[in-house]
């Protein structure tokens, strides 16, 4: 009787060997595409917040807070003139300099907004409505200039029909473009805002990710070497060793751009844009204020009104516990802002002390002119008001302009840093990723051939 031999089945492919070394590098190369999966992603949401803050909304906030600075100083260059009247030829000649540059640049600003809008309709509905009411300012604007001119009138208040034109240009401007600017503003600053929260979260929890993903990479790496070590009895592979290496600097570098672009977000949105948009704010409103001196003196009839407004502007810009404008014009010469209004939280450092010693010197140049217009000095109050109330203003807004240039920069350099870090990894990652993949690849597949 002949005996048949019965050979064991074949043991399952993923129990053998090979099929192990298939499972382990398979688990492997999924861990290695995971990690860089969450690079692509971290990389990716950091550069959108940077793009947005620094190259879109952000820029189209400091355009839109330019154009309210260029209205509001157009209409206060408007009433500098008509308080002038035909006197004090230089004041005059600079006043009209400063009107046409400030509607060329209102003008720009319009047109930056508008291409910024990108299809945003409704803000382009709303650059377009300041357009056309800024058409409308200007033509009466320049009804009341003319009338002006016709009136040849010494410096203080013009004529009557002067002034009901003025109200009516200043009214438009005042209650109607002022408004749309700040709401332009406020639009794409929401938008800043928004952005810079979700990344503020997005780019921390992705980042962890990283390491997570990182560390199982690695794990996978060092069990895939055990296991080849084990199983053939050798010492550890150089190709797996390197791949382990790279896969190391990978990780590091990637978690420290991330770390970097987080840092650059918050810096730019706090220590830049959030600073160049307050002084942008503040050099507007500052604007209007000393506009308003100046209709407070052409205007008799609404010169309590100008007065109470040029104080609310005054305490929105630095405030005091004040209920009238001669406690405030105290208060501000006592020195101490803690930390109050908008400029408040700014005054810090060399800068914020000569900003505050300048705004101190408008304050009491305001002052002085006002005890002459109200002694019944016209001639003296609008000399005051032309010369050193206009130098004082000069220095102070000199001071914000400074002060904002600082900041600019500071965001400038934090967008640009966080975007040469990232422009770095995304060159290195494709010649990481092939190169541990080859290094991987070179340390497995000859394990593979031995079976063959």
């Amino acid at each position: 009787m002949t005996m048949v031999q019965v050979r064991p089945a074949p043991a399952p492919a993923r129990r053998s060997v090979p099929g192990r070394i298939r499972v382990i590098s398979g688990i492997t190369v999924a861990s290695l595409a995971l990690l860089f999966a969450a690079l692509a992603v971290g990389s990716s949401s950091a550069r959108d917040g940077l793009r947005v803050i620094g190259r879109d909304a952000g820029p189209q906030v400091v355009a839109t807070a330019g154009l309210y600075l260029a209205l509001s100083d157009m209409d206060a260059q408007v009433a500098n003139l008509l308080v002038i009247g035909k006197d004090y030829e230089a004041q005059r000649a600079e006043a009209l300099k400063q009107y046409d540059a400030r509607r060329v640049e209102a003008h720009r600003a319009l047109l930056e907004a508008f291409e910024l809008s990108g299809d945003n309709e409704a803000e382009r509905r709303t650059v377009q409505s300041v357009l056309d009411g800024l058409g409308r300012y200007e033509r009466l604007a320049g009804q009341a200039l003319l009338l002006n001119d016709q009136a040849d009138h010494a410096a203080g208040p013009p004529p009557d029909n002067v002034v009901r034109t003025y109200r009516t240009a200043t009214d438009l401007m005042r209650l109607v473009l002022l408004p749309q600017a700040y709401n332009l503003t406020l639009e794409s600053g929401t938008i800043v805002r928004r952005t810079a929260d979700e990344k503020s979260l997005m780019v921390p929890l992705v980042r962890l990710a990283v390491v997570v993903a990182g560390l199982v990479a690695l794990g996978c790496l060092i069990w895939l070497q055990v296991f080849l070590a084990r199983r053939f009895r050798r010492v550890f592979g150089p190709a797996l060793l390197a791949a382990t290496v790279t896969t190391a600097v990978a990780l590091i570098f990637g978690v420290n751009v991330l770390s970097r672009d987080d840092q650059a977000l918050r810096t730019a949105k706090s220590d830049g844009f959030d600073s160049v948009l307050t002084l942008a704010r503040a050099r507007a409103i500052s604007n209007s204020m000393q506009g308003d001196q100046s209709r407070y003196l052409l205007d008799k009839d609404r010169a309590d009104t100008y007065e109470h407004t040029y104080l609310d502007k005054s305490l929105s810009v630095i405030y005091y516990e004040a209920g009238n404008l001669s406690t405030y014009h105290q208060r501000v010469s006592s020195g101490s802002t803690g930390g109050l209004g908008m400029l408040g939280p700014e005054l810090v450092g060399r800068e914020g002390e000569k900003v505050m010693r300048a705004y101190q010197d408008f304050q009491r140049a305001d002052a002085a002119f006002r005890r002459l217009a109200a002694n019944g000095q016209t001639n003296e109050a609008v000399a005051e008001r032309l010369g050193r109330t206009m130098t004082a203003f000069a220095s102070y807004d000199e001071a914000l302009q400074s002060m904002a240039a600082s900041h600019q920069k500071v965001f400038e350099r934090a967008i640009s840093t966080g975007e040469s870090a990232l422009d770095s990894l995304w060159r290195l990652m494709p010649f990481a990723i092939g190169a541990i993949g080859v290094l991987v690849i070179a340390g497995v597949w000859p394990r593979l051939k031995e079976y063959r």
